[in-house]
């Protein structure tokens, strides 16, 4: 049985990564020792904003949230306002949070977490890997001094939903995700399209949220979604599910490389399939474990319980 993690969460506080955290902090055995922000579904800073929302209405307003980049590496920035609202949660028009963003960035915040507990810290990345990629420039030793990393991304045998190729929070930053994706991490896993399209969350299962502020605060930021799509990928959640509990899904084991030079796949994860061939030293790269199949049932009663236990 391996201990409960100590996580730090860096994220484009949406819908889904809100959901996240409230999924999150309703284990007790779960230390979030931070959370960071990064340029994705929304800005760093309103990221920020929503995250503290988050974390209040999770009952842990004393976890620091710091802002980290505003743009990822090479190409400019696409918002996704249109799925999450102006707002990012779903114009959902919530007051202010109570508390605010640190001085510290979070890429700092990430380096300081992992140089002061060497193999204890779980990275949860469920926006683009900009801030992980800068940490990895100022520190080579980062795949080392974390215990693992668990990220939102990628579509390794199924269709995008940025492009037909590429899921969104890899294409916002492809060059930072083929930097994360080709370092030798202790361990790294791939929590993408492949199995977040089996967590939704259908009409019945948001009216049922409830009973707890959390679950109301769920509910509220959920509605947007319900009344235009009548359903909702719970992806965030699920990779937080995934990192807290790994029975819930299986995985392979493989290279993934990002895409960079396509004209119409650019930002398209692609796993090393080979089983007879082997890659030249050039190519070898470290693998990752890929999420193929998920409980999805065990996963959606488990997120509706912990919604609703808070208080």
């Amino acid at each position: 049985m391996e201990r409960p993690p100590l996580v730090l969460v860096d994220c484009d506080t949406g819908v889904d990564d809100a959901l996240a955290i409230l999924y999150l902090a309703a284990d007790p055995q779960v230390e979030i020792l931070a959370v960071g922000t990064v340029d994705g579904n929304v800005a760093a800073e309103l990221g920020a904003e929503n995250s503290l929302r988050a974390l209040e209405v999770a009952g842990r307003p004393t976890v620091p949230v710091a802002i980290g980049a505003r743009a990822p590496l090479l190409q400019e920035s696409r918002h996704a306002e249109h799925f999450h609202g102006q707002d990012g949660l779903g114009d959902s028009h919530l007051p202010p949070p109570g508390g605010r963003p640190t001085d510290e960035g979070a890429v700092e915040q990430m380096l300081r977490l992992a140089r002061s507990r060497p193999g204890e810290v779980s990275l949860l990345a469920l926006g683009p890997l900009t801030n992980v990629a800068l940490a990895l420039g100022v520190e080579p030793r980062l795949p080392e001094l974390l215990r693992e990393v668990v990220i939102m991304g990628g579509a390794v045998a199924c269709p995008g939903n940025q492009s037909p190729w590429a899921e969104f929070n890899i294409a916002h930053d492809p060059e930072a995700a083929e930097m994360v994706l080709r370092a030798r991490w202790r361990r790294c896993t791939l929590v993408g399209l492949d199995v977040t399209g089996e967590a939704i969350l259908e009409p019945a299962g948001h009216q049922r949220l409830g009973g707890s502020v959390a679950a109301e605060f769920a509910s509220r930021i959920l509605a947007q979604q319900m009344r235009t799509n009548h359903r909702f990928e719970l992806c965030d959640p699920l990779a937080a599910a995934i990192l807290v509990d790994r029975s819930l899904a299986t995985f392979q084991r493989l290279p993934v490389s990002v895409d960079l030079d396509g004209r119409h796949t650019r930002g398209a994860t692609v796993a090393d399939r080979r089983t007879t061939l082997a890659p030249t030293e050039e190519e070898a790269r470290p693998a990752v474990e890929i999420a193929m199949a998920v409980a999805a049932d065990r996963f959606l009663a488990e997120f509706s319980r912990r919604l609703g236990s808070y208080g």
